[in-house]
């Protein structure tokens, strides 16, 4: 079983589906400078990296992931010279 980084079969598959609003969320972007989405079950951490990285052209510091009610949450600490705000304000968040 290969696992490397590589997207399975589905080349077009997304890793990063939708980011997530919560109350905790929107404090995590305006006070730790984190971001969180929902993404893919089978999304390992450098998946993850790689995807947001291509799609916001940003560099990121740390992610941690964790599953709770059936879903993959990672949340994403971006280096310092990139607010969390601008990206969330990019997406449509806030």
């Amino acid at each position: 079983m290969d696992r490397g980084c590589n997207k399975r079969d589905g080349e077009n598959e997304m890793v990063i589906q939708y980011p997530l609003s919560t109350e905790k969320a929107i404090k995590l972007i305006e006070m730790e400078n984190k971001i969180t989405f929902i993404v893919d079950r089978k999304a390992r951490k450098k998946q993850i990296k790689d995807d947001f990285e291509k799609q916001f052209n940003v560099k990121t510091e740390k992610i941690n992931v964790h599953i709770k009610g059936g879903k993959k949450i990672a949340i994403i600490k971006l280096k310092a010279e990139t607010p969390a705000i601008d990206i969330a304000n990019k997406i449509g968040l806030i």
